[in-house]
């Protein structure tokens, strides 16, 4: 053959099929941009540099791979619209004398092309867009960077491997499928799996248990761990079971449609309940893949974007007080010693000495232990939390007990109470217990149960519940703890003192204070003696707290981005394909008579029957899985559950106006094609 012939007719038939090849390609471009994005800034010195970047570039690194696994089976899945498109053109020039060897020729020129023009595009597209992601990177570090554009040439010798590789597979899958295919069924391709399901009531039963089961679990889960180990379980018994609904569910809903005489013997109605019945099987496999990555999007952004908004939040919720000190013992009367109070006097002298006075402040002693709660009596033998079965975890708790002259303090309370007495505050609600023993010893009357408690930061930042005994003699009911130990003679009881303060000062002087008291420590609780001391504070915690939710952030607007580049590619290849199926059929509707407006009225009925309800279906799973996503959040300190309602509500309203939009344009393209527009392929 002529030179350059298989070339000219790769480019020719990418050109005459440009409806169908074009967001495939800005697909490509945008995946491998966003790859190597990805890939710069979790290498880039600049963010590393930056406070907080090493854990920005440490989730990055975990987003490469997922991004990396996902585009694989992505641009695996929308190639097969192409391929199922071009196959009938293939069994043309099968018929008219090119052999597979040379349509295999073709599918290779086709390939070279599209990848070498979507990797360049994609490289060129990244690097322009890396200094941008960089910028955006300062910004959720609360950081700088410069405005000088860099290349990254690991990271895109890595995103073009990663590419050439996939686009590799590809080819290699398509030349399968042609291997496999003779001429006819290359030429019948397009009607290829045309039959009519039955429907199968059992398998959408089976999909309504399995989908009330995930809700039951998200809405009656308590414990954020149990929430956590439970989530990925819950979310397959989801995806699961929106398949089955989608594709056996929908076929019985067209099966309802047809018997309503009343809406189906209509102009609009008839023709589009019946084409969706002659293909639904497909039909729903791409609705619920569309419903589950509109929940995917909708459920990372809510809670990614939640986080970051309430870092400082999470920040009070963990650290109460700008700077604090806790002193841990291994007996009761090393807490009351002078060299507790010298260190008292010197975290108000060191913040004196740089101009700060001390705000709010807090001071307590504190027993804790970690027991299983049978009845009135808590048992710490072999009841730690993580030997706990996760049955058994609304029964244990963190035990806390703080002497009454310290929650009067506290809480500026005239409590009184006898020896022998305690009040009692559970974080997870009252429990209305009369009395309580550990492990056998002497049972303590609640003479009272309160409902709030002022925070101790990482106490009340646990993931079981927490039990606060406020007692009168605080050395007498801890002393016959102390002898307790667990299976490996360790003892359960920890005993702490705890001081910490507001400042008014900016995070750098903070920082400062913070320093000058860890050096300070070393000094007054040397390490050989019975007392570890440590000092803790917000402002050092900030920049790695923002670096972690900014690098949650950054993953989950991401992969958001890449799961709406899926969802609106299905979405429009169903359109695209589905017109071209049915433009025959409506070509024959409008020679006995069918107007256009006719089949717009019937296009409208078609698409807004079965489009809106992946949208519809993905507001439910994010409502149901509200629960369990508040919960969880519980695990990074963030309680606020009035902030994740409002940002998961605007981003549902979001994601519905960008659907609508999509919508609009899709079945605009259905229209153009279906009636009697010039059709792009051969």
């Amino acid at each position: 053959m002529k030179k350059g012939f298989y070339s000219r007719l790769a480019w020719t038939g990418i050109r005459k099929n440009w409806r169908l090849y074009l967001p495939y390609l800005l697909t490509c471009v945008g995946m491998t941009a966003m790859y190597y994005i990805v890939g710069f800034l979790g290498s880039s010195p600049v963010v590393a540099a930056m406070r907080g970047g090493d854990t920005l570039q440490g989730m990055l690194r975990l987003g490469g791979f997922v991004l990396g696994l996902f585009t694989f089976l992505f641009l695996f899945y929308t190639n097969s619209f192409l391929i199922r498109r071009r196959k009938k053109e293939f069994g043309l020039y099968n018929i008219l004398g090119m052999g597979k060897r040379n349509l295999a020729k073709l599918l290779l020129w086709e390939s070279a092309m599209i990848a070498a023009g979507s990797l360049a595009a994609g490289l060129l597209l990244g690097i322009l867009l890396s200094k941008l992601g960089e910028l955006g990177a300062a910004s959720v570090l609360s950081s700088q960077a410069g405005y000088q554009l860099s290349v990254g040439w690991k990271p895109a010798l890595e995103t073009a491997g990663l590419f050439l590789l996939l686009h590799a597979l590809i080819l290699l899958n398509s030349l399968c499928q042609l291997h496999l295919s003779n001429p006819i069924q290359l030429l019948h391709s397009e009607n290829t799996g045309e039959r009519p399901p039955k429907a199968n009531p059992l398998l959408a039963a089976a999909g309504a248990v399995l989908l009330g089961a995930a809700y039951w679990l998200a809405v009656t889960i308590e414990e954020p761990v149990v929430a956590l180990l439970w989530f990925f379980g819950a979310a397959a018994m989801v995806v699961a079971a929106t398949y089955l609904l989608f594709v056996s569910g929908s076929v019985l809903l067209c099966r309802l449609l047809q018997r309503n005489k009343g809406y189906y013997y209509k102009t609009s109605h008839f023709i589009s309940v019946s084409s969706m019945a002659y293909r639904m099987k497909r039909n729903g496999a791409g609705l619920a893949s569309i419903c589950i990555l509109s929940t995917m999007v909708l459920v990372m952004l809510s809670a990614t974007v939640c986080l970051y908004i309430g870092t400082e939040d999470s920040l009070r919720s963990r650290y109460p007080q700008n700077i604090s000190v806790s002193l841990r013992s291994q007996t009761v009367e090393e807490l009351y010693t002078a060299q507790v109070e010298e260190l008292a006097r010197v975290m108000d002298e060191t913040a004196a000495r740089y101009g700060q006075t001390p705000e709010g402040v807090v001071e307590y002693r504190m027993a804790g232990l970690v027991g299983m709660l049978q009845g009135e009596e808590l048992l710490t033998d072999n009841a730690g939390f993580y030997q706990a079965q996760v049955s058994a975890m609304e029964q244990t708790y963190q035990v806390l007990i703080l002497p009454l002259e310290d929650y009067n303090r506290l809480t500026g309370s005239q409590e009184q109470l006898a020896p022998g007495e305690a009040i009692l505050y559970c974080t997870g609600g009252p429990i209305g217990l009369d009395s309580l023993s550990i492990q056998g010893g002497t049972a303590l009357s609640i003479q009272k149960e309160v409902t709030a408690f002022a925070p101790v930061g990482m106490n009340d930042m646990q993931i079981i519940h927490t039990l606060y005994l406020f007692v009168p003699d605080f050395q007498e009911t801890t002393a016959p703890l102390q002898g307790l130990t667990d299976a490996g003679g360790l003892s359960v009881l920890n005993l702490y003192w705890y001081r910490g303060y507001d400042l008014p000062g900016d995070d750098a002087v903070q920082i400062q204070i913070q320093r000058s008291l860890e050096e300070q420590l070393p000094a007054l609780f040397p390490e050989e003696g019975g007392v570890s001391a440590s000092c803790e504070g917000v402002a050092s915690r900030r920049a790695e707290t923002y670096g972690t939710y900014g690098g949650l952030l950054y993953l989950g607007v991401l992969l958001g981005i890449v799961f709406l580049f899926a969802a609106v590619l299905i979405m429009y290849y169903k359109q695209i394909v589905e017109g071209y199926e049915d433009q025959a059929r409506f070509s024959i509707l409008q020679k006995v008579g069918m107007t256009r407006r006719e089949i717009r009225k019937s296009i409208n009925s078609q698409v807004l029957t079965v489009f809106f309800l992946p949208l519809a279906a993905a507001g439910v799973h994010l409502a149901f899985a509200f629960p369990l996503v508040y919960r969880m959040l519980a695990l990074f300190s963030l309680t606020n559950r009035r902030l994740l309602a409002l940002v998961t509500l605007c981003c549902f309203l979001v994601y519905a106006l960008f659907y609508v939009l999509v919508y609009r344009a899709t079945s605009r393209a259905y229209y153009a094609i279906v009636s009697g527009g010039r059709e792009e392929a051969p």
